[in-house]
């Protein structure tokens, strides 16, 4: 069983900045989907920004471009995201997925519904 765990979450006043940690036990696929996403209160489950760690291909929802940066570490197996100008509305549970047997295409990272394997979440509260 493949276990994700999350870190990095806290509060920050709007403007500021926070980066979220994510490790997948495994990674056995050559090149395979890491993503973020996030849920608030009453919302469906949101994408926030994934990566293909085969050659790095990352995405991004609109909302988020320009200021959130997801990146991998060496072993494929660690991501993170960097979170700069955070906003009220950026406050959610973060959740990390990962898709280590490669079912998710390149392209396809910021489907939810390609991951089997889920993190706890973290949760990330932004103040105005």
């Amino acid at each position: 069983q493949v276990q994700v765990v999350e870190s990095g979450g806290g509060s920050v006043q709007a403007g500021g900045s926070l980066r979220l940690s994510c490790v997948a036990s495994d990674n056995h696929h050559n090149g395979n989907c890491m993503g973020w996403f996030r849920r608030t209160s009453g919302h469906e489950r949101e994408a926030v920004a994934s990566i293909h760690t085969g050659g790095g291909t990352t995405y991004y929802a609109d909302s988020v471009k320009g200021r959130f940066t997801i990146s991998q570490d060496n072993t494929k197996r660690t991501v993170y995201l960097q979170m700069n100008s955070l906003k009220p509305e950026d406050t959610a549970m973060y959740y990390c997925a990962a898709d280590p047997e490669g079912w998710l295409r390149l392209g396809q990272c910021m489907d939810p519904n390609g991951y089997n394997y889920w993190g706890q979440g973290t949760q990330v509260t932004v103040s105005s």
